[in-house]
């Protein structure tokens, strides 16, 4: 089964069982993937696509959250949580900070990178082995932490 075909399932257990967030984040998300695929000008998603539509989602709450932190509006702020909660369920397994660590050392043996200027290099390495595993915001930082 495609992720399409499992969202569309999942929206009707969503509607049957009246869930609201779920419901709605599904909607979104799937409003998110009909402007990626006119964007593309594709029927269709494919599930990479499809998974790298949910990241940017993910993405985008996580920095509503921020937003609404800095606001003082928490209540704004646990809406987009469980928005997440529900959008990660449809992403792979995340890795763990010490299976992310050895990819990255992987990396800066492969590449001989040695300062911080070679992050670019090092990004453009890891970024294809850890996607949609892995935040770049996280591989970003865990590289600063590495390098001198």
């Amino acid at each position: 089964m495609t992720l399409t075909e499992q969202l569309a399932e999942d929206l009707k257990t969503a509607m049957k069982q009246k869930e609201e967030v779920r419901l709605s984040t599904i909607r979104m998300l799937k409003a998110a993937m009909q402007m990626k695929a006119i964007e593309k000008k594709v029927k269709a998603l494919a599930d990479e696509e499809v998974l790298d539509v949910i990241q940017k989602q993910v993405k985008q709450r996580k920095d509503s959250i921020a937003e609404y932190d800095k606001g003082n509006r928490r209540d704004l702020a646990e809406k987009e949580q469980k928005e997440i909660d529900v959008l990660i369920t449809y992403l792979p397994k995340q890795l763990s900070k010490d299976e992310l660590k050895q990819i990255v050392q992987g990396a800066i043996t492969v590449t001989g990178a040695t300062t911080k200027a070679d992050i670019g290099k090092l990004m453009k390495e890891i970024m294809p082995k850890v996607k949609g595993k892995a935040d770049g915001k996280e591989v970003n930082q865990l590289i600063s932490e590495l390098l001198p």
